[in-house]
């Protein structure tokens, strides 16, 4: 069972309707109990971090989500539930987050142009990951769907899965262990974001209504 955690995030049905759509056996739930236990955990995002922390934290989901991780819990962030994985945003101020990877949330240059990104861009997937399960079936600069103002600004480089290029070349997707998230929104890329849910499913090893 897949845990696809409910905070209040806009992108929430859409979310749970390409789960569904590829066949995962999910419970949508804001129970932190629930989320330990599961077989893998999604968090979907849209908006602020800040805003989305404020409800993780009053939920107790935000004390949760550093231990699914630590151990090993198959887990996927979608747009702000990555951006939430980092140490701090810059966004309306500075303000910490979950802290599971380091790094800081930043505002998009202006030299990228119009800002928030809203629209069709191009992955571009790092050498050493385009073998990860992942990415079966998607190839290097496939086309997905981004709606935001702030970009992942990760210590680590070796994490960066993909990257997109904005006014810069920025992480969009992060894959460490059993953690991944996108920066772009898959339930709204068309067949590549619906395969990425699927890997995620089959990667995770969660129970699936296919089988």
């Amino acid at each position: 069972m897949i845990a696809v955690i409910n905070y209040g995030a806009g992108n929430l049905p859409n979310v749970v309707r390409a789960l569904r759509r590829v066949g995962a056996d999910l419970t949508v739930t804001d129970n932190p109990d629930v989320i330990r236990s599961a077989q893998a955990v999604v968090l979907p995002g849209v908006g602020a971090t800040a805003d989305t922390m404020a409800s993780l934290r009053q939920l107790g989901i935000a004390a949760v989500l550093p231990e699914v991780v630590a151990a090993g819990t198959p887990f996927l962030g979608i747009c702000v539930g990555m951006q939430v994985l980092l140490s701090e945003s810059e966004e309306f101020g500075p303000h910490p987050c979950l802290d599971i990877v380091p790094g800081t949330v930043r505002r998009l240059p202006d030299s990228a142009g119009k800002i928030p990104q809203i629209g069709w861009n191009q992955v571009q997937i790092a050498p050493a990951f385009r073998e990860h399960p992942l990415f079966t079936g998607i190839p290097d600069r496939a086309d997905v769907y981004f709606v935001h103002s702030y970009y992942c600004d990760v210590a680590d480089p070796a994490i960066i899965a993909a990257r997109t290029d904005y006014g810069l070349l920025f992480p969009s997707v992060i894959i460490r262990d059993r953690l991944a998230a996108v920066q772009f929104h898959p339930e709204k890329s068309g067949d590549y974001g619906l395969r990425l849910l699927a890997n995620f499913v089959a990667w995770s090893g969660a129970t699936s209504q296919r089988g």
